[in-house]
Parts: structure tokens; sequence; C-alpha cells
């Protein structure tokens, strides 16, 4: 009798991978490490590119990634999923330690984002071919100039490659208003790059009013 239950709970049990996050979210909620350890696998590499590019080195990337899944598991009984989808608050927790992370330093926040710029960035921003390393230093200058939320954005969108839907939930904003700030976003990088073009033929005038 005993056997047969066994074998039946064992013909019963879900094969986690087919479950939604809120599905396994319950059964993480219960206790099924299982279940947790399967959200980690979901996310544990877009929670670990978002946070790298955030700090700029892989060490604290990956203590800073360790912890968002040990408060994410300590923390799982709290989570409601009330229009915030599971992978939003994870990286809402990854936003929160990172930004903790850069006060205690008082660091900069810079994203080495010339990492993926050259395949990705040239594709949308207005006039702008990213072909050798010196035009990807430039447009990584001008993006270093962005208010934080403009970064959060491009590495949302360029380095986990999220949905501006993904994305809205993640920021706490709606899609139309991510759509309007990436298109703000991409007039300022192209008003930044025209600046420094300025400078540089000025530089360049000067130079040749020298010789």
């Amino acid at each position: 009798m005993n056997l047969r239950k066994r074998l039946s709970r064992t013909r019963k049990a879900p094969d986690l991978k087919r479950l939604s996050d809120n599905e396994l979210v319950e059964l993480a909620k219960s206790g099924n490490k299982d279940a947790f350890g399967e959200l980690y696998e979901r996310y544990v590499e877009k929670i670990y590119n978002y946070v790298y590019y955030r700090t700029g080195n892989h060490h604290d990337a990956e203590d800073l990634t360790a912890r968002v899944f040990f408060r994410a598991m300590g923390h799982v009984e709290n989570y409601t999923e009330r229009g915030v989808p599971f992978q939003a608050w994870l990286y809402r927790i990854a936003h929160n330690l990172v930004a903790n992370w850069h006060r205690d330093r008082g660091r900069r926040k810079v994203i080495p984002l010339d990492e993926f710029i050259a395949g990705s960035l040239r594709f949308d921003a207005p006039d702008h071919q990213v072909e050798d390393k010196e035009e990807r230093e430039r447009l990584l200058n001008a993006i270093r100039r962005l208010p934080e939320e403009r970064q959060q954005l491009l590495v949302l969108k360029f380095v986990d490659h999220l949905s501006n839907a993904e994305i809205g939930a993640i920021m706490d904003r709606t899609e139309g208003a991510i759509k309007s700030l990436y298109h703000r976003t991409l007039l300022a990088l192209r008003d930044e790059l025209q600046i420094q073009d300025a400078g540089f033929q000025v530089d360049d005038t000067q130079k040749e009013g020298q010789g």
C-alpha cells in the first residue's frame, strides 16, 4: 500500500519546467525547493547580466546576483502577483541591491555598454553606425551621461532583451511610458553625439590654425 502511494506521488509529480512562474511560486511557498530552483534557472542569467551592466565587474555581479536570489527565497512567501510578474519582482530586488551597492561605495553608476552596443544600438540610434572602437567609446560616453533610469532602460532592452511591457512592469511604468522614454533616450543620445561631433570639429580647426 505504501509503495503504491509512493508510486502514485511519483506519477503525479509536476514537470516543473512546464509550470508557470506563479505555479512555481506557490510550490516554493509550500517549501518545494526544486520549484524555487527552477525559478532560479529561468532567471539567473538575466539577473546576472543586469547586475553586471550596473556594476561593471564580474566579482560584485556574482555576489549581488546570489544575494538577489537569497533575498527572493527568503521573502517568496510575501510575494503576490498583483500585476507585477515574478520576473519584475526579481529585477526590483536587483535594482535595490545595486542602488545600495553604489551608495555604499559612492561610485558613479556606469554601464560597460560597449560590449554590446556595436551589435544592438547601431540598428536603433538614428544615423549613427557604430563601426570602430573610437565610435563605440563616444557612444559609451554619451550613455554614461544619461540619467540612471535611461541607462537602466537600455540595459533591460539591449542586454536582457525584454519587451516594453516587461520593462514597464520592472520600472513601474506603463508600456506607453516606456516607449516614450525609449524614444527620448535615443534622441538624447543623438544630440549628445552631435555635440561631441561639434567639439571634435572645433578641435580639428584649432589644430589646423596652429599648423
